[in-house]
């Protein structure tokens, strides 16, 4: 299929175009940079360095992809930036390069990256994530898949946000958020588990149960944590989604966002529960 090419875009020779591809006016895309088919760059959009574009992915005006990193420890290496497919990139965001020869920043499939959002170097982002406006990634964070992060938001290098995880706004994440977890603001408070998310995701009521025991012998007891795995382990039904948060909590090289003692009892998981959760 034929690009769609704006006369005053300019798209430098060695660019790769793979068709049905859309380039808006004044947009600017280098000549090491990959677009796979459908994506769509908006008006004034920058698009730099060794940078791949996944299929259907949309870059709207002002965002700037695959710049230099801000990492002073950069000493002009070959970086990569990879942004999968169906993805909305919205206006002014800014997705940087890594640092490290042939490392990468990763941004999975179907992502929708908020206006103002900013991505550092060496991070990797799942698939299904939402970053609200203004959220922030330092470098080296990791998001799992279907996480949710909370407007003007800033993640501290090296942090983890687990899979499913809710993360609030104007909060202020310095540890790892395990997955299925929600909570937020400045100091964190935990609200228990993120049971709408859960439901939306068809996770049974059996799941829900088993990762309300794990979060509650983490959170709501007072072992410590490798003592609250061990009990994990022994005393949790092993569905994949208890394994995996067994697993999270064994990697923590950070440690975990501690609980806010100022807070009420945790939700409880049960059919007819209420659609949402309170942050008291």
């Amino acid at each position: 299929m034929s690009n769609n090419i704006h006369p005053t875009a300019i798209v430098e020779e060695g660019a790769t175009l793979h068709g049905n591809v859309t380039i808006e006016p004044y947009a600017i895309i280098r000549k090491n940079v990959v677009l796979h088919q459908g994506v769509t760059i908006k008006a004034h959009a920058l698009i730099d360095g060794y940078t791949t574009i996944g299929e259907n992915t949309t870059i709207y005006p002002f965002a700037c992809i695959g710049l230099k990193t801000q990492d002073l420890k950069y000493r002009g290496e070959n970086t990569y930036v990879k942004i999968g497919k169906n993805c909305e990139i919205r206006e002014f965001v800014t997705i940087h390069s890594s640092c490290g020869e042939n490392t990468e920043v990763i941004v999975g499939d179907y992502c929708l990256i908020m206006a103002y959002c900013h991505i550092a170097h060496n991070c990797e982002v799942g698939n299904y994530v939402i970053m609200s406006n203004n959220a922030t990634l330092a470098g080296h964070v990791t998001v799992g898949d279907k996480a949710v992060i909370g407007g003007f938001t800033p993640i501290h290098q090296f942090v983890r946000v687990g899979t499913h995880a809710m993360v609030g706004g104007m909060s202020r994440v310095t540890h790892d958020i395990p997955p299925y977890t929600i909570g937020g603001g400045i100091p964190y408070k935990f609200g228990g588990i993120n049971i709408v998310g859960l439901k939306r995701n068809k996770f049974t009521l059996a799941t829900r149960k088993a990762i309300s025991q794990c979060y509650k012998l983490v959170y709501r007891s007072t072992l410590t944590l490798q003592e609250a795995i061990a009990r994990m382990e022994k005393e949790v039904e092993a569905f994949p989604e208890v394994l995996h948060f067994i697993e999270f909590c064994k990697k923590s090289k950070r440690g975990l966002m501690t609980l806010d003692s100022s807070q009420g009892e945790e939700e409880q998981v049960e059919e007819g529960e209420p659609e949402s959760i309170s942050l008291k």
